[in-house]
């Protein structure tokens, strides 16, 4: 019943919107979606608003299905959306940045890499042991994202491929959920924006190769998704506005900053 629990995000976003909640304007440009994106977006909404007073930009999560959702309502000028469209999915895209998606354990956790095959066995549930991947003999607690999540998307086409993520994953529904659960969780692994990962985890090297701003640049880390604003149509002035702000040398060189790659 995952998929009833994405639903009723969307709506709640939705509802949420159209009712003006979460310190939304009148006028206000609404952007909606991925909870990778919004810390990033909501910086640069700042950022933006100091040169462009007369200008609020209102950002809200909900996952990446509840923004292209909130878009395709009319009730969201920008959705922000953390994997690749889909062919069924008519919108139009601007990739911001991209993102490296990183695998993360607790700093304790004496594992420094995993195999991609590794990894996809461990969420799958036929790798139930730290002992298996040259760690110590405890369990391992695979920690996933919700249904509808980019982050989630991302990692099954990047990752599981056709296998499943086990029922037995304990699911959560933002970036900042996961970090907390895996920090405190001796035997939890994860996965969650590498712009985000800082320094209370460790991200592993997958297939040999550690995950970084510059791996990410020079295409050798292997689990690299697109970052998007996505619009319907045409999008409007505003919105215009504040996506050319965001793709500007002055926008690229925040979400850089912050461990991102910059979109060009």
């Amino acid at each position: 019943m995952k998929w009833l629990l994405a639903a009723a995000v969307v709506i709640l976003v939705l509802i949420g919107l159209s009712l003006g909640l979460g310190g939304s304007r009148g006028g206000a440009l609404n952007v909606v979606g991925s909870t990778s994106i919004q810390p990033f977006a909501e910086m640069l909404a700042q950022r933006y608003q100091r040169t462009h007073p007369d200008r609020y930009v209102d950002v809200q999560g909900g996952g990446s299905t509840a923004g292209l959702q909130a878009v395709a309502n009319g009730v969201a000028d920008i959705g922000m959306c953390s994997r690749s469209l889909k062919p069924e999915e008519p919108f139009t895209a601007f990739t911001i940045a991209r993102d490296g998606l990183a695998v993360v354990v607790p700093l304790s956790n004496p594992v420094d890499t995993l195999s991609r095959d590794q990894i996809r066995k461990i969420f799958a549930g036929d790798i139930l042991r730290w002992s298996e991947v040259g760690g110590e003999d405890r369990p391992i607690r695979p920690i996933t994202r919700e249904e509808g999540s980019g982050t989630r998307e991302a990692f099954v086409k990047l990752v599981m491929g056709k296998s499943r993520i086990s029922r037995k994953a304990l699911t959560q529904e933002s970036n900042g959920a996961v970090k907390e659960l895996v920090k405190n969780d001796s035997c939890a692994i994860g996965f969650m924006s590498l712009g985000l990962v800082g320094d209370e985890l460790k991200a592993v090297a997958v297939d040999g190769v550690a995950p970084s701003a510059a791996a990410v640049t020079g295409g050798r880390y292997p689990l690299v998704r697109p970052f998007l604003f996505v619009t319907q149509g045409k999008p409007s002035p505003s919105a215009q506005a504040f996506i050319e702000y965001v793709l500007s040398p002055d926008g690229q060189r925040l979400l850089e900053k912050e461990g991102l790659v910059g979109a060009k």
